[in-house]
């Protein structure tokens, strides 16, 4: 028996198995496809029938499985009793935005503990056809700048604008707002005379007499007079006895100070002789006595007050000055307090959030950092060149300009997009390159697609621009949808605006090859930037290839 004829057999073998495979898998699942040719953004209604026993878990398909194209709804699951059996149906609208031929990947269908899948399926995307003769057409518009908004931005001015003006409420409050006196302050800013006639109606409110409390009466009588003596005739009439103080007395009225009468300063003298004894002999006078007494003192007072010479102008400038000397430190008092306090708020602050977030993190975000922008904004997420590369960004990646020579560009196309420079504190640039068909003589265009050659030479490039001290490592690399590909990562010193300066820095490159078509990710960060980890990190979990999507040019 021929060589040929046991391969044919074993073919033969093989393909009957796997009818019998697909016979038997297909028997539970069937799929189901409406159109298999659309225009962009139309829907195509795809459904899978599973044929199971009651008692069997059946899971269909979750989330964008149909990748390339895009499940725009899933609807619920329709269950049907058939015999013993039941017949579940679920249909899902998918859709595509990009003219091109398309495969619609297999489906994942879980039976029990046995997983069964769908055949893949093509789908023609085409584009709308625009009769011109009636249809005006316009210059392409210029690209604009247009200004990144920022999300919820306004609770944010909200919430602070209503702290700030919490904290201004209570330090005026509290501080600056000016609180009506008390009957102690008011009476405190009486003149003397009318201060001591205020104190002398309320003894009379006291009602001593009535309770025979001569030592508490004489005691506030003579404390009224000594009072008004001691502010506006003798300051040390508080702390002298009565023998000193009428001295005084007589000894002002002597030297023409003070025109005090013979009979005012006799008054006195017996009415605090009178009080001495009650206060310290116990001594009980008579209440009519008592009485009188302060009608004497009362009398007395309007006497003295008689005697007093009226303010200079010199006086009164100086009163008015040293009413103004205490207002002056009355309000710089209140600056020092509503500083402070404003301070120490400032300070528990930044404290509570630095002890939440950390000292370095609150002080970049108060000072600015280009990478807490970064890794904080409202990111991107998008596809680059064709055939695409999927990534998330911090912001969208432009197109940059790539000249190629004359004689390579009906075999080579190259679309590059790019956020940042070298030069910049991050950088990160996607590139997709699709070579023409090759000859097997051909073996240069063949060791150009050696993904090895690739990376050595886009690093001899790098040392072409400037960059120094290139450590590199590589190791095998996979997407999340399992696109193969080889990461390349180290350290380097690259160059800064400023000639002959460097910063230490990072860079990892991802790359893929698939038939004639190179793609690669492209990533530079500072050493020294706390924040590049996480935006790397982020780049490259996003990153996702999809092999089959195919060019509009080669399905037609």
């Amino acid at each position: 028996m021929t060589t040929t004829s046991l391969r044919f057999r074993a073919s033969g073998f093989l393909s009957i198995i796997f009818l019998l495979f697909s016979f038997s898998a297909f028997s539970q699942v069937t799929t189901e496809i409406d159109t298999t040719n659309i225009r962009i953004g139309e829907q195509i209604s795809y459904k899978i029938k599973v044929e199971a026993d009651s008692t069997m878990l059946v899971v269909f398909p979750e989330g964008q499985t149909f990748l390339p194209l895009e499940v725009v709804e899933a609807l619920k699951i329709d269950t049907t009793k058939k015999a013993s059996k039941f017949q579940l149906l679920r249909e899902y609208k998918i859709t595509q935005f990009d003219s091109g031929s398309y495969v619609i990947p297999r489906q994942k269908v879980i039976i029990g503990d046995s997983p069964f899948f769908t055949d893949s399926l093509r789908v023609e995307v085409n584009t709308i056809e625009i009769d011109t003769t009636k249809q005006v057409l316009y210059d392409i518009k210029p690209i604009i700048e247009v200004e990144k908004s920022i999300s919820n931005w306004w609770l944010y001015v909200l919430l602070a604008t209503a702290v700030i003006a919490l904290i201004a409420f209570i330090l005026y409050w509290v501080i600056w707002r000016k609180k009506p006196l008390t009957e102690e302050e008011e009476i405190a800013l009486l003149p003397p005379y009318e201060r001591a006639k205020l104190a002398i109606s309320k003894l009379e409110r006291q009602r001593y007499l009535e309770q025979e409390d001569l030592k508490s009466f004489y005691s506030e009588l003579t404390f009224i007079i000594r009072k008004f003596l001691d502010e506006k005739v003798y300051d040390r009439s508080l702390e002298s006895t009565t023998d000193e103080l009428v001295e005084r007395l007589q000894l002002l009225k002597d030297g023409n100070q003070f025109a005090l009468t013979k009979d005012t300063i006799s008054n006195i003298k017996t009415i605090f002789k009178r009080a001495d004894l009650v206060k310290f002999a116990k001594s009980k006078p008579d209440i009519a006595l008592a009485e009188l007494d302060k009608q004497t003192i009362v009398k007395e007072l309007d006497a003295v007050k008689l005697t007093l010479p009226e303010p200079s102008e010199e006086e009164k400038l100086l009163n008015q000055q040293y009413k103004e000397a205490q207002e002056r430190k009355e309000k710089r008092k209140k600056i020092i307090l509503t500083t402070a306090i404003s301070l120490f708020l400032v300070i528990a602050t930044y404290i509570g959030f630095a002890a939440t977030f950390g000292f370095e993190y609150v002080k970049d975000k108060i000072l600015g950092h280009s990478s807490i922008e970064l890794l904080e904004g409202n990111w991107v997420k998008s596809a680059y060149g064709f055939p695409p590369i999927f990534i998330e960004t911090p912001e969208v990646l432009e197109r940059q300009k790539v000249e190629i020579p004359e004689e390579a560009k009906e075999k080579v196309d190259t679309s590059i997009f790019a956020y940042g420079s070298l030069v910049d504190d991050f950088y990160v640039l996607t590139s997709t390159t699709i070579i023409g068909e090759l000859k097997e003589q051909d073996v240069d265009k063949q060791k150009a697609l050696n993904i090895t050659s690739i990376i050595e030479k886009s690093l001899k490039e790098w040392e072409v621009q400037g960059i120094q001290n290139i450590i590199t490592k590589n190791e095998e690399f996979k997407t999340p949808n399992d696109a193969q590909g080889i990461k390349t990562f180290g350290t380097a010193e690259f160059p800064t605006s400023l000639e002959g300066e460097y910063f230490e820095g990072e860079y990892m490159y991802l790359s893929f090859t698939t038939e004639q078509v190179i793609q690669q990710i492209i990533l530079v960060w500072r050493t020294d930037d706390p924040y590049a980890d996480d935006i790397v990190k982020r780049i490259v979990d996003s990153v996702e290839l999809n092999e089959n999507v195919k060019r509009e040019e080669e399905s037609e």
